[in-house]
């Protein structure tokens, strides 16, 4: 028999599992086909620990990295909403908030605090922490879509000031990654990827 603590633990990492089957709007480079939560995650917390040296402010870069792997547990009960998707958006917030108490109210006592602390503080997007994290979730997708073609952009008629006004407040967390943007923002404008 296996003791509370552990039970409740693997029926956390159990219920992860679903994030594996959660589509987001992003295409994965080397197939034609949409990436899912669990990839995402993973991506975005390897590609922190990549980048981390272009932080403009100083980072727990461990920190980070669990703020990125746990950061869309919720959308195991919220779904994924699209960034550009303005309906969708009015209620993300109050879907997410339950999703997150019910889910990590799966893990120990402890664990529940910390995790739920930790999504608390990235959607928050106060700390250095969570802003750097807010960068890789952005950059992220917006690389696998301008690698791709610009075709999620495309799909969704979606404009470049669209997608400069969800990365520009963020640009001050780092000179480099923020040049990185405007560049690849400008060329796919420029190829018609975006309007």
């Amino acid at each position: 028999m296996i003791n509370d603590r552990l039970k409740k633990q693997l029926d956390f990492f159990l219920e992860l599992d679903k994030m594996k089957n959660l589509y987001r709007q992003t295409y994965v480079l080397h197939e034609n086909r949409r990436e899912n939560d669990a990839e995402h995650s993973w991506h975005i917390a390897v590609t922190a620990l990549l980048l981390s040296e272009y932080a403009n402010k100083d980072i727990d870069i461990n920190k980070v990295v669990k703020m990125l792997l746990i950061h869309d547990v919720v959308e195991i009960d919220a779904g994924d909403t699209y960034c550009y998707d303005a309906d969708g958006n009015t209620t993300k917030a109050e879907r997410e908030g339950k999703a997150a108490r019910r889910i990590f109210g799966l893990l120990p006592d402890d664990q529940k605090k910390e995790y739920y602390s930790l999504w608390r503080e990235f959607e928050d997007s106060q700390t250095n922490e969570a802003r750097f994290a807010a960068v890789m979730d952005r950059i992220q997708p917006l690389m696998l879509n301008y690698t791709k073609g610009g075709i999620s952009w495309q799909e969704h008629g979606i404009h470049k000031d669209q997608v400069m006004s969800r990365n520009a407040d963020y640009f001050s967390e780092s000179d480099e990654l923020a040049g990185l943007i405007k560049s690849v923002l400008d060329d796919a404008q420029s190829k018609g990827w975006l309007k």
